[in-house]
C-alpha cells in the first residue's frame, strides 16, 4: 500500500495538464481585461463623436 501511494505521489505526467490548463485561464483572464479596457476606450470615444455631431 504504501508503495503504491509513494508512486503515485512521484507520478509526474498529469503535471503538465494542470500547469496548461492554469496558463490558460490566465490568457484568458488578460483577454478579458483587455477586452474591457478596450470597450471603455471605445464608448469614451463613441460619446465625444456623438456629443461633437449634435451639440
Amino acid at each position: 500500500m504504501k508503495t503504491t501511494v509513494v508512486k503515485f505521489l512521484r507520478d509526474e505526467r498529469g503535471l503538465t495538464t494542470v500547469e496548461y490548463a492554469v496558463a490558460g485561464g490566465l490568457i484568458a483572464l488578460a483577454v478579458v481585461g483587455a477586452f474591457q479596457a478596450l470597450g471603455i476606450t471605445v464608448g469614451q470615444v463613441i460619446t465625444q463623436i456623438d456629443g461633437n455631431i449634435a451639440p
